[in-house]
């Protein structure tokens, strides 16, 4: 398991249920996200790191995805994992050839998966 992702599990033990922890962390990456895109000045610091933080949090969801000791369905697992891909593809698009357009759908999967983990969806 990498680092980030013991780390954020040692956090979810102590500070809550891994689902809210989830949830809050992808509506703080999509709130990041959104400010981008609101505030859009060309590509800046704030685009890259708002990016990179939601680079990271799919990092994490896609390498919990990948153990062995992971709870969920294979299938559930598999769509992480193709939506971690997804992110990763759409941060690089984003990177290489910036629009504030392109934020929406990274926004809108946060916001889904987040309403989702809470039991919103």
């Amino acid at each position: 398991m990498s680092q980030a992702a013991q780390a954020y599990s040692r956090t979810s033990q102590v500070t809550g249920n891994a689902r809210e922890i989830e949830a809050q962390a992808l509506l703080t990456a999509a709130k990041k996200l959104r400010d981008v895109q609101t505030n859009w000045n060309g590509p800046d610091a704030k685009m890259h790191k708002a990016l990179l933080f939601n680079r990271r949090l799919w990092a994490i969801f896609m390498s919990a995805a990948e153990e062995d000791k992971n709870p969920h369905t294979i299938e559930t697992r598999q769509n992480i994992a193709n939506i971690s891909v997804f992110v990763m593809h759409q941060t690089v698009e984003m990177q290489l050839n910036p629009d504030p357009k392109k934020l929406k759908p990274l926004i809108d999967i946060n916001c889904q998966i987040a309403a989702g983990l809470a039991g919103r969806a």
